[in-house]
Protein backbone atom coordinates (compact mmCIF):
# COMPACT_ATOMS: atom_id res chain seq x y z
CA UNK A 1 0.00 0.00 0.00
CA UNK A 2 0.78 3.65 -0.56
CA UNK A 3 -0.11 6.78 1.89
CA UNK A 4 -0.57 9.50 -0.65
CA UNK A 5 -1.47 13.28 -0.34
CA UNK A 6 -5.13 13.57 -0.18
CA UNK A 7 -7.06 14.83 -3.15
CA UNK A 8 -9.99 16.29 -3.05
CA UNK A 9 -12.72 13.84 -3.43
CA UNK A 10 -14.73 16.09 -5.99
CA UNK A 11 -11.75 14.93 -8.47
CA UNK A 12 -11.79 11.33 -8.05
CA UNK A 13 -16.41 11.15 -8.24
CA UNK A 14 -18.29 11.53 -11.02
CA UNK A 15 -20.67 14.15 -9.10
CA UNK A 16 -17.83 16.39 -8.22
CA UNK A 17 -18.67 16.53 -4.78
CA UNK A 18 -16.60 16.58 -1.72
CA UNK A 19 -13.30 17.94 0.10
CA UNK A 20 -9.95 16.30 0.23
CA UNK A 21 -10.33 13.48 3.55
CA UNK A 22 -8.12 13.18 6.27
CA UNK A 23 -5.84 10.83 5.45
CA UNK A 24 -5.39 8.36 1.64
CA UNK A 25 -4.33 5.28 0.72
CA UNK A 26 -4.19 3.58 -2.29
CA UNK A 27 -3.82 -0.19 -3.13
CA UNK A 28 -2.93 -1.93 -6.65
CA UNK A 29 -2.30 -5.34 -5.88
CA UNK A 30 -4.93 -7.50 -3.60
CA UNK A 31 -2.14 -8.08 -0.93
CA UNK A 32 -1.61 -4.42 -0.45
CA UNK A 33 -5.62 -3.94 -0.49
CA UNK A 34 -5.85 -6.07 2.55
CA UNK A 35 -2.33 -4.71 4.00
CA UNK A 36 -4.29 -0.70 3.50
CA UNK A 37 -7.52 -2.45 5.49
CA UNK A 38 -5.74 -3.91 8.51
CA UNK A 39 -3.93 -0.73 9.18
CA UNK A 40 -6.58 1.27 9.08
CA UNK A 41 -8.89 -1.63 11.39
CA UNK A 42 -5.67 -1.51 13.72
CA UNK A 43 -5.45 2.46 14.24
CA UNK A 44 -9.34 2.50 14.84
CA UNK A 45 -10.08 5.43 11.87
CA UNK A 46 -13.29 6.09 9.83
CA UNK A 47 -12.98 4.60 6.63
CA UNK A 48 -14.26 3.97 3.48
CA UNK A 49 -13.00 2.44 -0.54
CA UNK A 50 -12.98 4.13 -3.37
CA UNK A 51 -12.92 3.10 -6.27
CA UNK A 52 -14.29 4.11 -9.47
CA UNK A 53 -16.47 6.59 -7.53
CA UNK A 54 -19.16 6.79 -9.79
CA UNK A 55 -22.03 5.99 -6.94
CA UNK A 56 -20.99 7.92 -4.19
CA UNK A 57 -22.54 10.64 -3.11
CA UNK A 58 -19.89 12.89 -0.89
CA UNK A 59 -20.56 15.67 1.58
CA UNK A 60 -18.62 19.33 1.82
CA UNK A 61 -17.05 18.93 5.10
CA UNK A 62 -14.08 16.96 4.72
CA UNK A 63 -13.83 13.21 5.89
CA UNK A 64 -12.47 13.02 9.28
CA UNK A 65 -11.01 9.53 8.55
CA UNK A 66 -8.71 7.04 6.03
CA UNK A 67 -10.16 6.77 2.10
CA UNK A 68 -8.85 3.11 1.15
CA UNK A 69 -8.16 3.56 -3.31
CA UNK A 70 -8.36 -0.05 -4.83
CA UNK A 71 -6.57 0.20 -7.94
CA UNK A 72 -6.42 -3.65 -8.55
CA UNK A 73 -6.67 -4.70 -11.90
CA UNK A 74 -6.99 -8.50 -13.72
CA UNK A 75 -9.25 -10.92 -15.00
CA UNK A 76 -8.70 -14.90 -14.87
CA UNK A 77 -10.61 -17.32 -17.07
CA UNK A 78 -11.70 -20.25 -14.76
CA UNK A 79 -13.60 -23.46 -15.56
CA UNK A 80 -17.23 -23.88 -15.11
CA UNK A 81 -18.65 -26.79 -13.50
CA UNK A 82 -21.67 -26.44 -15.86
CA UNK A 83 -21.19 -27.40 -20.00
CA UNK A 84 -21.02 -24.40 -22.52
CA UNK A 85 -20.28 -22.02 -19.34
CA UNK A 86 -16.95 -20.61 -18.24
CA UNK A 87 -16.46 -18.39 -15.50
CA UNK A 88 -14.11 -15.41 -14.76
CA UNK A 89 -12.56 -13.92 -11.88
CA UNK A 90 -12.00 -9.82 -11.81
CA UNK A 91 -10.20 -8.32 -9.42
CA UNK A 92 -12.12 -5.63 -7.18
CA UNK A 93 -10.35 -2.52 -8.93
CA UNK A 94 -11.16 -3.48 -12.22
CA UNK A 95 -13.14 -1.19 -14.36
CA UNK A 96 -16.83 -3.06 -14.57
CA UNK A 97 -17.44 -2.00 -18.33
CA UNK A 98 -14.13 -3.14 -19.20
CA UNK A 99 -15.09 -7.09 -17.68
CA UNK A 100 -18.41 -6.79 -19.99
CA UNK A 101 -15.99 -5.50 -22.94
CA UNK A 102 -13.80 -8.49 -22.11
CA UNK A 103 -16.92 -11.00 -21.82
CA UNK A 104 -18.76 -10.01 -25.48
CA UNK A 105 -15.09 -9.80 -26.97
CA UNK A 106 -14.35 -13.45 -26.36
CA UNK A 107 -18.21 -14.69 -26.88
CA UNK A 108 -19.37 -15.01 -23.15
CA UNK A 109 -23.14 -14.30 -22.91
CA UNK A 110 -24.60 -12.89 -19.48
CA UNK A 111 -23.17 -9.42 -18.53
CA UNK A 112 -23.83 -7.45 -21.85
CA UNK A 113 -26.95 -5.96 -21.03
CA UNK A 114 -25.03 -4.10 -18.41
CA UNK A 115 -22.85 -2.60 -20.79
CA UNK A 116 -21.79 1.42 -19.82
CA UNK A 117 -22.22 0.96 -15.76
CA UNK A 118 -19.43 2.73 -14.51
CA UNK A 119 -17.96 2.13 -11.67
CA UNK A 120 -15.35 -1.04 -10.43
CA UNK A 121 -15.83 -4.51 -10.14
CA UNK A 122 -15.68 -4.90 -6.62
CA UNK A 123 -18.62 -2.10 -6.39
CA UNK A 124 -21.24 -4.44 -8.21
CA UNK A 125 -22.52 -7.11 -5.58
CA UNK A 126 -22.62 -4.24 -3.25
CA UNK A 127 -25.48 -2.35 -5.13
CA UNK A 128 -26.49 -5.58 -7.10
CA UNK A 129 -25.68 -3.47 -10.37
CA UNK A 130 -28.43 -3.84 -13.18
CA UNK A 131 -29.49 -2.70 -16.59
CA UNK A 132 -32.77 -3.40 -18.68
CA UNK A 133 -33.82 -6.33 -16.81
CA UNK A 134 -29.99 -8.14 -16.46
CA UNK A 135 -28.40 -7.83 -12.88
CA UNK A 136 -25.20 -8.76 -11.46
CA UNK A 137 -26.96 -11.67 -9.19
CA UNK A 138 -27.71 -14.08 -12.32
CA UNK A 139 -24.60 -14.49 -12.79
CA UNK A 140 -22.44 -13.59 -9.94
CA UNK A 141 -21.44 -17.29 -8.39
CA UNK A 142 -18.70 -15.64 -5.94
CA UNK A 143 -16.37 -13.12 -4.11
CA UNK A 144 -13.94 -13.39 -1.96
CA UNK A 145 -13.67 -10.38 0.66
CA UNK A 146 -12.14 -9.54 4.09
CA UNK A 147 -14.75 -8.80 7.20
CA UNK A 148 -13.93 -5.86 9.14
CA UNK A 149 -11.29 -6.85 11.93
CA UNK A 150 -11.10 -10.73 10.35
CA UNK A 151 -7.92 -12.22 10.03
CA UNK A 152 -8.55 -14.72 6.80
CA UNK A 153 -10.01 -13.97 3.39
CA UNK A 154 -12.68 -15.68 2.48
CA UNK A 155 -14.77 -16.83 -0.29
CA UNK A 156 -18.44 -16.33 0.16
CA UNK A 157 -21.35 -17.80 -2.45
CA UNK A 158 -23.73 -15.65 -3.83
CA UNK A 159 -26.59 -17.20 -2.60
CA UNK A 160 -25.31 -15.65 1.46
CA UNK A 161 -24.52 -12.11 -0.43
CA UNK A 162 -28.71 -10.96 0.51
CA UNK A 163 -28.89 -10.04 -2.90
CA UNK A 164 -31.97 -7.86 -4.08
CA UNK A 165 -33.36 -4.85 -5.91
CA UNK A 166 -30.05 -2.63 -5.70
CA UNK A 167 -29.03 -4.08 -2.23
CA UNK A 168 -26.82 -6.62 -0.56
CA UNK A 169 -25.73 -7.62 2.50
CA UNK A 170 -22.78 -4.47 2.02
CA UNK A 171 -25.04 -1.87 0.65
CA UNK A 172 -25.22 1.03 3.19
CA UNK A 173 -28.95 2.10 2.86
CA UNK A 174 -29.68 5.29 3.93
CA UNK A 175 -29.95 6.02 7.80
CA UNK A 176 -28.69 2.61 8.85
CA UNK A 177 -25.62 0.29 8.72
CA UNK A 178 -24.69 -2.85 6.36
CA UNK A 179 -25.71 -6.22 7.76
CA UNK A 180 -21.92 -6.93 7.03
CA UNK A 181 -18.84 -4.65 7.05
CA UNK A 182 -16.63 -6.01 4.80
CA UNK A 183 -14.21 -5.48 1.25
CA UNK A 184 -14.53 -7.50 -1.68
CA UNK A 185 -11.12 -8.76 -3.22
CA UNK A 186 -12.71 -10.01 -6.13
CA UNK A 187 -16.05 -10.89 -7.92
CA UNK A 188 -16.52 -14.21 -10.09
CA UNK A 189 -18.76 -14.94 -12.62
CA UNK A 190 -20.67 -17.96 -14.29
CA UNK A 191 -21.48 -17.25 -18.39
CA UNK A 192 -22.67 -18.92 -21.18
CA UNK A 193 -20.01 -19.69 -24.35
CA UNK A 194 -22.05 -17.97 -26.78
CA UNK A 195 -21.38 -14.96 -29.44
CA UNK A 196 -25.11 -14.47 -29.61
CA UNK A 197 -28.26 -15.03 -27.77
CA UNK A 198 -31.82 -15.16 -28.02
CA UNK A 199 -33.05 -11.66 -25.76
CA UNK A 200 -35.88 -13.14 -23.53
CA UNK A 201 -36.74 -9.66 -21.23
CA UNK A 202 -39.21 -7.59 -21.77
CA UNK A 203 -37.74 -4.68 -20.50
CA UNK A 204 -33.74 -5.22 -22.81
CA UNK A 205 -36.21 -6.33 -26.00
CA UNK A 206 -38.06 -2.85 -25.69
CA UNK A 207 -34.44 -0.99 -25.27
CA UNK A 208 -33.25 -2.71 -28.02
CA UNK A 209 -37.09 -2.58 -30.64
CA UNK A 210 -36.36 -6.36 -31.01
CA UNK A 211 -39.65 -8.65 -31.68
CA UNK A 212 -38.52 -11.71 -33.32
CA UNK A 213 -37.20 -14.09 -31.24
CA UNK A 214 -34.16 -14.60 -33.62
CA UNK A 215 -30.38 -14.82 -32.08
CA UNK A 216 -28.53 -11.32 -32.02
CA UNK A 217 -25.30 -11.01 -31.62
CA UNK A 218 -23.58 -9.95 -28.48
CA UNK A 219 -21.42 -7.42 -30.23
CA UNK A 220 -24.50 -5.56 -31.33
CA UNK A 221 -26.33 -5.74 -28.38
CA UNK A 222 -23.32 -4.05 -26.41
CA UNK A 223 -23.42 -1.24 -29.35
CA UNK A 224 -27.10 -0.63 -28.62
CA UNK A 225 -26.96 -0.64 -25.18
CA UNK A 226 -23.97 1.91 -25.81
CA UNK A 227 -25.83 4.19 -27.66
CA UNK A 228 -28.78 4.20 -25.88
CA UNK A 229 -27.35 4.92 -22.48
CA UNK A 230 -25.24 7.69 -24.12
CA UNK A 231 -28.36 9.50 -25.75
CA UNK A 232 -29.58 9.55 -22.08
CA UNK A 233 -26.20 11.22 -20.96
CA UNK A 234 -25.46 8.03 -18.83
CA UNK A 235 -21.89 7.40 -20.45
CA UNK A 236 -19.48 9.35 -18.70
CA UNK A 237 -17.79 12.33 -20.85
CA UNK A 238 -15.76 14.89 -18.97
CA UNK A 239 -17.20 17.28 -22.24
CA UNK A 240 -20.81 16.49 -20.86
CA UNK A 241 -22.33 18.05 -17.99
CA UNK A 242 -25.35 15.61 -17.78
CA UNK A 243 -22.46 12.85 -17.26
CA UNK A 244 -21.86 14.56 -14.13
CA UNK A 245 -23.50 12.75 -11.64
CA UNK A 246 -24.21 9.03 -10.34
CA UNK A 247 -26.17 7.60 -13.12
CA UNK A 248 -29.92 6.91 -11.96
CA UNK A 249 -29.72 9.00 -8.66
CA UNK A 250 -32.94 7.76 -7.74
CA UNK A 251 -34.25 3.71 -7.39
CA UNK A 252 -37.00 2.80 -9.67
CA UNK A 253 -39.38 2.39 -6.89
CA UNK A 254 -40.91 -1.33 -5.95
CA UNK A 255 -44.24 -1.57 -4.78
CA UNK A 256 -47.46 -3.55 -3.64
CA UNK A 257 -49.48 -4.20 -6.77
CA UNK A 258 -52.38 -2.96 -5.27
CA UNK A 259 -50.41 0.40 -5.08
CA UNK A 260 -49.02 -0.01 -8.96
CA UNK A 261 -53.16 -0.35 -9.66
CA UNK A 262 -53.95 3.21 -8.05
CA UNK A 263 -51.42 5.02 -10.25
CA UNK A 264 -52.33 5.72 -13.91
CA UNK A 265 -51.97 3.37 -16.39
CA UNK A 266 -49.82 4.92 -18.66
CA UNK A 267 -47.19 4.50 -15.63
CA UNK A 268 -44.41 2.37 -16.86
CA UNK A 269 -43.63 -0.91 -14.71
CA UNK A 270 -42.51 -4.16 -14.37
CA UNK A 271 -43.57 -7.23 -12.38
CA UNK A 272 -40.67 -8.29 -9.94
CA UNK A 273 -40.29 -12.19 -10.37
CA UNK A 274 -40.78 -14.20 -7.18
CA UNK A 275 -38.48 -17.12 -6.63
CA UNK A 276 -40.01 -19.66 -7.99
CA UNK A 277 -37.67 -22.28 -6.71
CA UNK A 278 -37.72 -21.54 -2.96
CA UNK A 279 -37.15 -24.66 -0.90
CA UNK A 280 -39.32 -25.72 2.47
CA UNK A 281 -37.53 -27.23 4.64
CA UNK A 282 -39.12 -28.88 7.28
CA UNK A 283 -36.81 -31.13 10.45
CA UNK A 284 -37.25 -34.56 9.89
CA UNK A 285 -37.94 -34.48 13.75
CA UNK A 286 -41.12 -32.38 13.16
CA UNK A 287 -42.30 -34.21 9.85
CA UNK A 288 -45.97 -35.93 10.11
CA UNK A 289 -45.82 -37.01 6.26
CA UNK A 290 -47.94 -33.58 5.55
CA UNK A 291 -46.00 -30.57 3.68
CA UNK A 292 -47.60 -27.29 4.61
CA UNK A 293 -49.21 -25.23 1.57
CA UNK A 294 -46.80 -22.59 0.68
CA UNK A 295 -48.10 -19.02 1.37
CA UNK A 296 -49.15 -16.93 -1.75
CA UNK A 297 -46.14 -14.14 -2.07
CA UNK A 298 -47.02 -11.29 -1.96
CA UNK A 299 -47.37 -9.59 -6.30
CA UNK A 300 -44.81 -6.52 -6.45
CA UNK A 301 -44.54 -4.45 -9.27
CA UNK A 302 -41.75 -2.25 -10.17
CA UNK A 303 -42.45 1.27 -11.27
CA UNK A 304 -40.18 4.19 -13.42
CA UNK A 305 -39.44 6.53 -10.99
CA UNK A 306 -38.68 8.96 -13.92
CA UNK A 307 -41.79 8.70 -15.16
CA UNK A 308 -42.75 9.67 -11.54
CA UNK A 309 -40.50 12.54 -11.79
CA UNK A 310 -41.35 14.07 -14.29
CA UNK A 311 -45.51 13.85 -13.77
CA UNK A 312 -44.56 15.46 -10.74
CA UNK A 313 -43.66 18.87 -12.77
CA UNK A 314 -39.78 18.11 -12.72
CA UNK A 315 -38.74 18.19 -16.53
CA UNK A 316 -35.26 17.45 -17.90
CA UNK A 317 -32.69 20.50 -17.00
CA UNK A 318 -34.76 21.45 -13.48
CA UNK A 319 -32.69 23.04 -11.75
CA UNK A 320 -33.71 25.44 -8.38
CA UNK A 321 -33.07 29.07 -8.73
CA UNK A 322 -29.01 30.09 -8.08
CA UNK A 323 -28.18 26.38 -8.41
CA UNK A 324 -25.39 24.77 -10.26
CA UNK A 325 -27.36 21.41 -9.59
CA UNK A 326 -30.26 20.45 -12.31
CA UNK A 327 -32.00 17.13 -13.46
CA UNK A 328 -29.85 16.56 -16.57
CA UNK A 329 -31.24 17.71 -19.40
CA UNK A 330 -31.71 13.74 -21.34
CA UNK A 331 -32.85 11.82 -18.13
CA UNK A 332 -35.19 12.91 -15.54
CA UNK A 333 -33.72 10.35 -13.39
CA UNK A 334 -29.87 12.13 -13.67
CA UNK A 335 -28.92 14.66 -11.10
CA UNK A 336 -26.19 16.83 -12.55
CA UNK A 337 -23.32 19.16 -11.41
CA UNK A 338 -23.18 21.50 -13.72
CA UNK A 339 -20.04 22.99 -12.54
CA UNK A 340 -18.56 23.79 -8.97
CA UNK A 341 -22.06 23.12 -7.48
CA UNK A 342 -21.49 21.80 -4.02
CA UNK A 343 -23.28 18.56 -1.95
CA UNK A 344 -25.43 20.88 -0.17
CA UNK A 345 -27.10 22.26 -3.27
CA UNK A 346 -27.44 18.73 -5.02
CA UNK A 347 -29.32 17.49 -1.72
CA UNK A 348 -31.61 20.62 -1.86
CA UNK A 349 -32.25 19.42 -5.28
CA UNK A 350 -32.68 15.97 -4.01
CA UNK A 351 -35.13 16.72 -1.32
CA UNK A 352 -37.50 18.86 -3.66
CA UNK A 353 -37.54 16.09 -6.32
CA UNK A 354 -38.84 13.50 -3.30
CA UNK A 355 -41.37 16.42 -2.06
CA UNK A 356 -43.00 16.91 -5.33
CA UNK A 357 -43.16 13.05 -5.95
CA UNK A 358 -44.47 12.01 -2.41
CA UNK A 359 -46.93 15.13 -2.86
CA UNK A 360 -48.41 14.12 -6.34
CA UNK A 361 -47.85 10.23 -5.73
CA UNK A 362 -47.46 9.45 -2.08
CA UNK A 363 -44.62 7.64 -2.60
CA UNK A 364 -41.01 8.39 -1.32
CA UNK A 365 -38.17 7.91 -3.89
CA UNK A 366 -34.99 6.44 -1.96
CA UNK A 367 -31.45 7.65 -3.32
CA UNK A 368 -29.54 4.88 -5.24
CA UNK A 369 -25.81 6.22 -4.28
CA UNK A 370 -23.60 6.02 -1.03
CA UNK A 371 -24.09 9.05 0.71
CA UNK A 372 -20.96 10.15 2.71
CA UNK A 373 -21.83 13.14 5.50
CA UNK A 374 -24.67 13.73 2.70
CA UNK A 375 -28.19 14.19 4.74
CA UNK A 376 -31.82 13.68 2.41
Amino acid sequence: MREVEPIRLSALTTLHTGAAPERMLEASTADELVEALRDVWSRGDDWFVLGGGSNLFVGDAPFEGTVIRILTQGIEELPSPHAGRIRLRAQAGHAWDDLVAYAVEHGYAGLEAMSGIPGTVGAAPVQNIGAYGQEVQETLVEVELLDEHADEIVTVPASELGLGFRTSVFKHHYGSEPHRRAVILSITVDLLVAGERVVRGEQLRRALALEGDEPVPLRWVRERILATRASKGMLLDEDDPDTHGVGSFFQNAIVPESVARALPPECPRWPVSPDLDAVTVIPLASYDGLVPPSKPERAEVKVSAAWLIEQAGIRKGFKLPRSRASVSTKHALALTNRGGATAAEVSELARFIQSRVHSEFGLVLQPEPVLVGVEL
